[in-house]
């Protein structure tokens, strides 16, 4: 099973966060990690686990023209400044 097939089964939603240190981030997640949380909000707000595990993300650092491309990307929850949905998903 080559990657594409992997990511295809995940209920993945695109989401955007900004990092204390200013970084934006433009990545997907798969939103049924763990039975009971199926929304964004649960996933970013659980305690369960200290790191969001990101999915073919876009990084923007300050001062940088262009992303950092990643095809899977950790990132400690304490980090982060705020997260939203893109807004038109399924």
């Amino acid at each position: 099973m080559d990657d594409h097939d992997f990511y295809k089964d995940m209920n993945t939603r695109t989401i955007r966060i900004t990092l204390v240190d200013g970084t934006r981030i433009s990545a997907s997640v798969n939103i049924d990690r763990q039975p009971g949380y199926s929304r964004l909000s649960d996933l970013i707000s659980s305690d369960r686990e200290p790191f969001l595990v990101l999915i073919n993300s876009s990084v923007y650092h300050s001062g940088q023209d262009f992303p950092e491309k990643y095809e899977t990307l950790f990132v400690n929850k304490d980090h982060i400044l705020w997260a939203t949905p893109e807004e038109a998903q399924k």
